[in-house]
């Protein structure tokens, strides 16, 4: 009788290289792994010879960044999604894609199960499960960490060094680390006291805003339907573009978030992100709405996309209800084409200036000058009508006082 297969979701942190022997001892059976590429540098080095010295029968790479920012960043943006208006959620977006290759993987080598490394306190069970159940209900989800019997990292660590597995984290060295070209994540050690400032050596990529260059630099972002295509003028393909805008903004201190959270599980996490391009562009096309969209659109967009960054962290992002607040986006999107420049200096961003084809400012309208074109008469009338249902109100507020007092 053959062995089962497992499709293990393999980064090459500490949980997925324990996972792998803890999975093949405990369910004898054979593991496949699977590393999903979206621009994790410093994880992805040596992933698949890690993987074989670890137990697995077969290692798979896939290189994502693009479908990853084509298909699912660049929806996150056009909704303007940040969870709980800060989080530009760059691990969020990804987990559903990675989730996409689990199951792809697993069809295609006969699997009848998949794991992942997520904590049974964390966001990520949620999010590869449930896209999981949504692509492939069929296939079985084991977490490990749900079930084994280290109670910390430490453990796990003891466990690795005992059974010859290659880890980078150390007991001095405790941070769990998440990464792609939209954003970083990080969490564990001193961070998990939300009285300390994070240390320095818990960011990974974006200098010190106080050790940033004293002359600022500025930019240009241009934007068709919403979506970027240039910086400065010059057509890039999507990774190339966000992997500038990443690397510029992190050498100016651009894009550090440190951040309580409300869990999908009930509870609040401390973390602390890295997200020099995906602040940026979000900035950028913030601006350009304001310039663009009607006040009834751009105020109820505003809800939907609290909503849809909702979705998204929940791991909802299959669900039919964001398919189809999606479709309200998209049409939103048919006229956020232009240009934005910006300036960065210190960890800020400033902007310099705004311009499209579609844009609904008017100077004639708004200048206060002798070029004012705007009908200040008509505005009486425009204030009694508006403010009627309040002013009545207030009448029947009063006699019914002069009633009760008689």
């Amino acid at each position: 009788m053959s062995k089962r297969k497992i499709v293990v979701a393999y980064s090459g942190g500490l949980d997925t290289s324990v996972m792998v022997k803890w999975l093949s001892e405990k369910y004898n059976a054979e593991i496949i792994t699977a590393t999903g590429f979206l621009g994790q540098v410093k994880e992805i080095e040596g992933v698949k010879e890690k993987a074989k010295l670890t137990g697995a029968v077969k290692s798979y790479i896939f290189d994502l960044r693009e479908e990853f920012i084509s298909n699912y960043a660049w929806k996150a943006l056009k909704a303007s999604a940040l969870y709980e208006g800060t989080y530009p959620m760059a691990t969020a977006i990804g987990r559903p894609l990675l989730a996409k290759m689990l199951v792809d993987v697993a069809i295609q080598e006969g699997a009848d199960s998949v794991a992942h490394g997520c904590t049974g306190k964390g966001n990520d069970q949620v999010r590869f499960e449930v896209g999981v159940q949504s692509l492939a209900p069929s296939l079985n989800v084991i977490a490990p960490l749900r079930i084994w019997e280290f109670k910390s990292r430490e453990e796990e660590m003891e466990y690795a060094l005992n059974n010859n597995i290659p880890i980078k984290a150390t007991k001095d060295n405790p941070y769990s680390i998440d990464e792609n070209l939209w954003g970083l994540a990080v969490e564990c050690g001193v961070l998990e006291d939300p009285t300390v400032a994070p240390p320095e050596d818990a960011y990974q990529i974006t200098i010190n805003p106080k050790n940033a260059p004293d002359q600022p630099a500025a930019i240009t972002i241009g934007f068709e339907k919403g979506i970027p295509t240039t910086l400065n003028g010059v057509e890039l393909n999507p990774v190339e573009l966000v992997s500038q805008l990443r690397d510029l903004g992190a050498a100016y201190g651009i894009g550090r978030l440190d951040m309580i959270e409300n869990r999908v599980v009930g509870i609040k996490s401390r973390e602390i992100y890295e997200a020099p391009a995906a602040v940026i562009l979000h900035h950028a096309h913030s601006e350009l709405e304001r310039l663009v969209l009607d006040k009834e659109t751009f105020r109820y967009k505003q809800n939907v996309s609290n909503k849809i960054a909702n979705l998204i962290y929940d791991g909802l992002w299959y669900s039919p209800l964001f398919k189809s607040l999606m479709a309200f986006v998209d049409s939103t999107q048919e006229n956020i084409t232009g240009e934005i420049k910006l300036e960065f200096y210190k960890g800020n961003i400033k902007t310099l200036s705004r311009n499209s084809v579609f844009s609904l400012y008017n100077k004639n309208l708004a200048t206060y000058t002798i070029e004012d074109t705007f009908d200040h008469k008509a505005s009486e009338g425009f204030i009694k009508i508006y403010g009627l249902p309040y002013k009545t109100l207030a009448q029947v507020k009063s006699s019914s006082k002069e009633e009760v007092t008689a």
